[in-house]
């Protein structure tokens, strides 16, 4: 059941959503999860679904993006999580775009003003009211600050921030409902999934996390010349507003414009896989939205960036990791690359190992004895998809956001260089850290802190030994236990005890009346306590014999 306040404040949008879900085939779901009853609507509406789209990956597509921002952005986030949804969802949701008509100039005016604390003449000598671009977030308007530099502004659209809040609630809400009462709930922890969606969309809608990000690329590429990162104004950047410097060129993957710019499209394509190589393998900090729109080729094919919103993070053993990935993967050792996996923490303990091992091997023939640069990463991709989410593989997201700007890159890169090869970059860099692996200072510090970790355990257990014994002497030590079966072995220890008893006394009863009769002179057919006596001797027989039976019936 919603919680009541939530229920009766955000009673028109659960409506909206349920009303939604009917349109696009997904009746049966708020059935189940108690929507119709909770918001009174009538089953009537479930013979309202829409026909027009069979395909169900088409129709949740449709349906996020008519339910607005939160839920488009809940889309691309999903989009990137092979292990929840098999690829012919993954490929449709990536078709969702974020593009609306942008917020009016005398809404977003105000705003920006609010932002700064004061009026915009006093910052900028001119703003354009017609944005360059629009989106569900925010939107992007050209400017000039009173020394003439060229500068962009990005601004959140009006009320945004209150339209996703209400839109989360809504959703921690329905993920508890469909937890609970569809089996999902036993595929997917969709509260978790739930609360990662939020942290996510939260800290997108932050611009000074953006700005951050842009001085630790600037940072990164500081003694590389073929990278080129915007200035970002810091005075005038707020949690709602960024003010950046604006960047002219032509478009990475425009193959005519950089020809006719004297540009060599080869050589962007090479500087452009030095940037990855660099980003992923040496700096662990990554652009994770390459598509060509976020990069422009400056004079002197210089590379400029924008937009960092979005960024992946890989840590120094995550790097470490993938680089002996990528050697299993390259030597065709798909046990290699299980292990890997299980250390990456991407296949569980309990994961089919035997079928992944075959799945992944099948999967590398096809690839045997193929050079590096006639393999294509985007089709390899596609084909490790269905094998993540048959063995439900827990790929990180940024793991994830790394491979698909891999595949990005890679097909500007064919784009601009048919004969490019992206692993003609990246292998001397993997050649080199590959050294550096076998270097103390490499795995010295893990090794080291692995030291540590044993030393301290070692130094608790008496300590933590001792207290538990008193505790257990004391009775204050719960214990919890699990049984399966224990009922049934129960019950046919009970039936072995009951028979056993019930031989020892017939087995006593036969053998005292044997030595009874002897001892009382019975042995002649004179008087009734003959016949009792010879009466008992032969129920004893009778009862030792139907507990043979019974005994040889059972197998025991």
């Amino acid at each position: 059941m919603f919680p009541p306040l939530q229920r009766v404040r955000h009673l028109g949008r659960y409506r909206e959503i349920a009303q939604v879900m009917i349109k696009y085939g997904f009746g049966d779901l708020v059935s189940r999860i108690g929507l119709l009853r909770q918001l009174s609507l009538p089953r009537s509406t479930l013979r309202r679904a829409s026909q027009l789209v069979p395909d169900t990956p088409a129709r949740v597509r449709l349906g996020l993006q008519e339910l607005g921002p939160t839920f488009v952005k809940l889309g691309q986030i999903l989009s990137t999580r092979p292990d929840l949804l098999p690829p012919p969802f993954i490929n449709e949701l990536e078709k969702l775009q974020d593009t609306v008509p942008p917020a009016d100039w005398l809404l977003i005016k105000p705003r920006l003003e609010e932002e700064l604390g004061r009026p915009l003449e006093e910052v900028f000598a001119s703003i354009e009211p017609q944005p360059l671009a629009a989106a569900s977030l925010a939107q992007v308007h050209a400017a000039r600050l009173l020394d003439g530099t060229e500068v962009v502004i990005k601004i959140q659209r009006p009320d945004i921030e209150r339209i996703i809040e209400i839109d989360l609630e809504i959703l921690f809400d329905l993920a508890n409902l469909v937890q609970t009462h569809t089996p999902l709930g036993e595929l997917y922890d969709l509260p978790a999934i739930t609360e990662h969606f939020a942290f996510t969309l939260r800290t997108e809608l932050d611009y000074r996390r953006e700005a951050a990000h842009a001085e630790r690329f600037r940072r990164n590429f500081a003694e590389e010349p073929y990278l080129y990162i915007p200035r970002i104004y810091a005075d005038y950047t707020t949690h709602r507003m960024l003010v950046i410097e604006r960047i002219h060129g032509v478009k990475i993957d425009d193959l005519e414009g950089l020809r006719a710019a004297g540009y060599d499209p080869r050589q962007v394509a090479m500087k452009a896989a030095r940037i990855i190589a660099k980003e992923v393998l040496e700096d662990g900090f990554f652009h994770a939205d390459p598509h060509p729109g976020n990069f422009v080729v400056m004079e002197g094919e210089v590379i400029g960036a924008m937009d960092f919103g979005m960024v992946g993070w890989l840590e120094p053993r995550d790097r470490l990791e993938l680089i002996a990935l990528y050697t299993a993967i390259v030597r065709v050792d798909a046990d290699g690359i299980v292990e890997h996996l299980t250390r990456m923490g991407m296949a569980d303990l309990s994961v089919d190992r035997d079928g992944l091992r075959r799945d992944i091997a099948r999967l590398l023939r096809e690839y045997e004895g193929l050079p590096l640069r006639d393999i294509r990463l985007k089709r390899l991709l596609e084909e490790l998809m269905p094998i993540a989410f048959r063995y439900r593989l827990s790929l990180p997201s940024d793991l994830w956001l790394l491979a698909k700007t891999i595949v990005v890159m890679e097909g500007v890169g064919s784009k601009l260089d048919p004969d490019f090869d992206i692993f003609a970059v990246s292998g001397p860099i993997v050649k080199r850290l590959s050294s550096e692996m076998l270097m103390p200072r490499t795995w010295g510090p893990e090794a080291l802190k692995a030291t540590d970790s044993w030393a301290n355990l070692l130094m608790l257990m008496p300590e933590v030994g001792t207290g538990l014994l008193r505790r257990l002497r004391r009775g204050e030590l719960p214990l919890a236990l699990e049984h399966k079966g224990l009922d049934q072995a129960l019950n046919r220890i009970d039936r072995i005890a009951g028979r056993l008893s019930l031989s020892i006394v017939v087995a006593g009863l036969t053998i005292g009346l044997a030595m009874v009769i002897p001892t009382l002179g019975l042995t002649q057919h004179d008087g009734l306590l003959f016949y009792l006596m010879t009466a008992a001797f032969v129920v004893a027989v009778l009862l030792g014999i139907g507990l043979l039976i019974s005994i040889l019936r059972a197998g025991l």
